[in-house]
This record gives structure tokens, sequence and C-alpha cells, in this order.
């Protein structure tokens, strides 16, 4: 008995119709096994009803008898993915179990001879390993015997899953489109209908133009929008569209609209134009965007800067800035005159090489320093001229910071200071010149004393006392006097303390200190330095004759005390002999001391006869220590 549908076939005509797969797997099938029986058995009906299917291109599958037996074309195949062949002759249910619920209902529905039609159906399908939804149209209708009864289910397949997804996708986007530009009071939208000159917008945009929203949503002529651009832009604008309808390109252009009170308000229309199949524009959709506080802040920065260029330039040092990591993007016109260097090629690191050899490693260690402290940077060093000499700049920076404190930007000026420079070491040379004079002077004082003491031995005494005052008045003068940089050590650094142990240096002891210092020390010029070395000179005098410094054991304690506006010493012996009141010195000494300190100084000095000591308590104005002081007060 002949399995195939097609029995009356030649075997041309068979090979031929064999080439679709799935008509060979049925007449290959083994039907015999299955609950429908050989092929000749089945209803004239039925066979027709699956001959017309298998000629089909669209997906169409069959679900016969109360199991729901699957055939299907070749179309369906496909569809099924890698289900087929397995599929083929099972029952639906078994064929896909899960949505075995969903194709019990339509069994059931065919074999009621009922209808059914669905769009976009969802199903989870395990076509090809995974689960996955898919989305299809599906139409059920009966298949009918002879006598119309009932035999299966005819399932037509559309699948529209690529097309579902992909709406969605649309979907989504214009609702985060639609949400972006909610969002914003300064984002509006239109749509031109080229043809019949209707543009349809939303409420931002027609608010933006003047327009009443109602009117703009059901849509007005182009030249009412065109008519709330500024006169001096609209030209423009009109161009730009006219040009951008002419050959579909996008426009992008920026105007000001004028505002209900006459405020121009700038904004940026962008749009591109769609075309039809012969290549006319017929709709110009687009966005348009109010940039007004944007374009104020730019307009600020603008001016911000011109004026910033503009008081660069017009300053007599050369003026630069960098970035917060220390890198140089400019310089004002000062620089490029003084260094001769063309414009930009010091940008960078480059600006170190303008900078003598000498100086390089100095200078740039320096500025490593502020970039990492964010310390203000100062430092003098020689410069490169555009004469090919090397002059001496002060070079001074500070950090910008923003709200939290962040550094933004450095600024930095350099002022040359050559002349200045040459000047000082002149007027230092000068100095160190006639303070070896004066230095001299007091020699040879000194020595004519000496000579004269000679010839009168009665006056030997009162000489003595007057070489060691000028002794003291020496010492005072080189304590202070202008010294070399190389000379310079720490005891040239203007401290009392170090004035008083130079004076008092005679009478220390080897190994013993008899001279002990506490408290705070003060700084002192050469104004001070002098009255102080008598003051002291003549203590430490009457201590080594009948004070602590006379014994063996015997110590002077100073203890400082600095105020807002003052500065206190206490002058302390300790371990010396005791004191009889007829041998207190009060004589020329003790008048030179109240001349200096009370008199030149404005000071006092007070002494106490304490049974174990001596003591002296000395009180300064600040204003008398230091001529920064002087000239503050």
């Amino acid at each position: 008995m002949p399995r195939s549908l097609f029995p009356a076939a030649s075997a041309e005509v068979r090979a031929r119709i064999e080439q679709d797969p799935t008509i060979k797997l049925i007449n290959d099938y083994d039907w015999a096994a299955n609950p429908l029986g050989p092929i000749p058995r089945w209803p004239e009906s039925l066979k027709g009803a699956v001959r017309v299917m298998l000629a089909t291109s669209t997906p169409m599958a069959m679900l016969i008898g109360p199991q729901g037996i699957l055939i299907y074309n070749n179309a369906y195949a496909v569809f099924a993915g890698d289900r087929h062949p397995k599929i083929f002759g099972l029952p639906a249910e078994q064929a896909w179990p899960e949505i075995a619920d969903f194709n019990r209902h339509k069994i059931e529905l065919g074999l009621r001879g009922e209808t059914l039609r669905l769009q976009d159906q969802e199903l989870v399908l395990d076509r090809n390993g995974t689960p996955a939804s898919a989305w299809m149209d599906l139409h059920y209708s009966p298949v009918l015997s002879e006598d119309a009864t009932p035999l299966g289910t005819l399932c037509i397949v559309q699948e529209t899953t690529t097309r579902v997804l992909a709406e969605r996708a649309v979907a989504r986007s214009e609702e985060r489109l639609s949400l972006a530009l909610n969002s914003s009071s300064l984002v509006g939208t239109w749509d031109w209908d080229i043809a019949g000159d209707r543009v349809t917008a939303d409420e931002k945009f027609a608010v933006m133009y003047g327009i009443d929203p109602a009117a703009a949503k059901a849509g007005v002529k182009m030249e009412a929008f065109l008519r709330a651009i500024h006169p001096e832009d609209c030209g423009r604008v009109s161009d730009e569209i006219h040009k951008a309808l002419a050959g579909g390109s996008a426009v992008r252009s920026e105007y000001r609209l004028i505002s209900s009170d006459g405020t121009p308000r700038w904004v940026i229309a962008s749009g591109r134009p769609r075309l039809d199949a012969q290549g006319m524009a017929t709709r110009f959709p687009g966005v348009v965007v109010d940039v007004t506080e944007q374009r104020r802040a730019s307009d600020a920065l603008a001016e911000s800067e011109l004026r910033f260029r503009t008081l660069a330039n017009a300053m007599p040092q050369m003026v630069w800035s960098t970035l917060p990591d220390g890198y140089h993007d400019y310089y004002n016109d000062r620089w490029y005159e003084f260094t001769g260097v063309p414009k930009g090629s010091t940008d960078g690191d480059g600006w170190n090489n303008i900078f003598h050899p000498e100086d390089q490693e100095r200078a740039r260690s320096v500025w490593r320093q502020s970039l990492d402290t964010g310390e203000p940077y100062q430092i003098e060093y020689r410069l490169r001229h555009h004469t090919g000499e090397y002059r001496w700049t002060l070079g001074l920076a500070r950090p910008a910071r923003n709200a939290q404190n962040r550094i933004v930007r450095w600024f930095g000026t350099l002022t040359d200071i050559h002349e200045a420079k040459l000047a000082s070491a002149e007027r230092d040379l000068v100095a160190q010149e006639l303070s070896h004079r004066i230095k001299n002077i007091f020699a040879v004082l000194t020595g004519i004393i000496s000579l004269s003491a000679r010839s009168q031995p009665a006056v030997k005494p009162f000489a003595d006392q007057l070489r060691q005052r000028i002794y003291a008045l020496s010492e005072a003068h080189d304590f202070v006097r202008p010294h070399s940089a190389r000379q310079q050590g720490p005891e040239h650094q203007g401290s009392l303390w170090a004035l008083i142990e130079r004076l008092l240096q005679p009478y220390q002891s080897d190994g013993v200190v008899r001279v002990q210092f506490s408290g705070e020390d003060a700084q002192i010029d050469d104004g001070a330095a002098t009255p102080l070395a008598l003051l002291f000179h003549e203590l430490g005098t009457n201590a080594a004759k009948y004070g602590a410094l006379s014994a063996a054991e015997g110590r002077v304690l100073l203890e400082g005390r600095a105020g807002e506006a003052d500065y206190h010493l206490t002058w302390t012996e300790r371990g010396g002999p005791m004191l009889d009141e007829a041998i207190r010195p009060d004589g020329f000494g003790s008048r030179l001391v109240s001349l200096s300190v009370e008199g030149q100084m404005r000071g006092k000095v007070k002494r106490i006869w304490e049974p174990d000591g001596l003591r002296v308590e000395v009180h300064l104005p600040a204003a008398a220590l230091r001529r920064s002081a002087r000239l503050q007060s």
C-alpha cells in the first residue's frame, strides 16, 4: 500500500516534490506506528488539507485528533528551530511541553469547530536550547471531514518577535526622551509638515516663541514662529532652513528670540528634514534648547578673561599662570618682551630653560615644594634677557582655590630686580668698608689710651675702665656690623643672648658654664646693641670685681620674658661673696647704665641687693630693640 500523500504522482514528479524536506519526511514517516495510522486510511479531507498546507510558504501546523498529533510544513520547521524533526508526529503537548496547557486549549477549541485569532501572543519557547520569549500572530481554525466533523485544528503562525522588540525599544527610547524633555524647562520640540505648512510643537517650544500652546499643539504656520526670531538673526535662520530643505542636510542654528518682555533669549535649534522617495523634503522635526544662561556665562567669562589679559599686559611685571599640576599655560606680553622667546615655546616645563644654569635646579625644587604643599612661591633667580645677559628677577606666586579649598590655578609674577640687586651689593660693600674703618678707629682709641696711661701712671685705673668700655662698644659694633655671606654665621643673627654671651666670654672658666640663659631670647639691631653692650659690660665687670664672677663657684642666671609691647630681663648673681653696703658700686658706671637704658632706650633698670647676691630687673620697650619695631610704632 503506497504511503505517499501523492500516490498517483509519477516517479519523476515524486522526486521533484520530495526536494521539500517536510514532504519527504511525511512520505517516509512510519505512520503505521502513529495513532493517525497509515496515510491511505486518512480521510480525504485531511489528506487534501495537508497537501495544501505543505505547499504554503506561511508557517502552518495541524493538531490532529484528541491528542493533537503535530503535522507541519517546511516554513513551520524553520520556526521550530532545533525541535525539528524530533517533534514531527508527536502529540502537541509532548512536542511543546512548556506550553502544554496553551496547546491543550487550542486542540479542544478545534474539535469544537471554533476559530480563534491571537495578535502578538507572547510564548516562552525552547527552540534553540534556551527558553526565550517569542511573539507571534496565531490563527486557529478547525479541519473538517467530508461530513463536517472536526478532525483537528489548523494553526497559522506569523512570528512578530522582531517587530515587537523593535517597537518596545522605540517606545522605551521615546519614553526616555520624553522624560528628558519634560525634566527640563529649556528644551522644546517641533515637527513641521512642509507640504501643509503646519508646525506642531510642544508647550515648551510654544512658550519660547510666544505662541499659544493649544494652537501650537494643533499646528500653526511656520511664519508665526519666524516672527519671534530677533530681526538681526531672522534672515540668517531662514537661509539656513532653505539650505537644509534643498539638500536634506541637518541644521544647527544659534540665534536670539524676543520674549514677551522684550528681553532677548539665546536658543540653539537642531533638526533634519525627512525626504520622500523622490528626494523631496516632506517633514522637518527638531528640538530647540534655551542656552541663555550658558551664553551669559560664556560672555561673562570672555569679558573676565579680556579684563584679566588687559590688566596683566598693563602691568610692568611679567605675569604667568599654571594649571593645578604646575603646567604653565599663560604668560603676558611682558614675558615675551623680556625673554624674546616665541609665544608658546615656554609652555609646560619650557620656562625652566630660561633660567641661569646655576639656578635651574634650585628654581625647580622650590616650585615643586610649593606645588606639593600649596605654600606661596617666592624665589630670586637669574633670567635670560632677550639681549643674552642674565638678569636677577623676583618670582612670586599664590594659589587660587575653589569653594572646596582645592587649588584650581596658580598665578605668579616676575619682577626685574637686577639694578636693585647690584645697588644692594654695592651698598653692602660700602657698609662693610665703613664698618671696617670704624673698627680700626676703636683700635686706634684703645691704643691711644694705653699709650697715655703709660706716661701717666696715676690715670691707669681710669684708662683701664675706659679701654674696657671702648672694648664693649667695639664688640657691640662687631656683633651687628654688616658681614659678607661667607662671614655670616649663627653668632650674627641679632640675638640679645648671643651679644651677652660674647661680652661675658672673658669671664667663662674652662669647661664650666658660668652664665646661664633661660626663658625667651630677643632680636636686636645695631640701634639697640650699643646701649645694651654698655649695660651688660658694666654688670659683668662689677660681677667680676665684687660679685658672683669673682668667686670660683659663682654663677650668673639670665631669664628673659617677652610681652606684646615689652621685654623683661632678670640678671641674678648666685654663689658670690656677701656684699657690704659700703662697697656697692654706684659711680660713673651706674650713671652710664642709667643714661644708656633709661635715657636712650626709654627702659628701666632696678638693682635689688639680696643676701645671696645682686638681682637686676631690666624692662625694655619692644620698640627700642629693633628699628623695624620703632618704625612700626
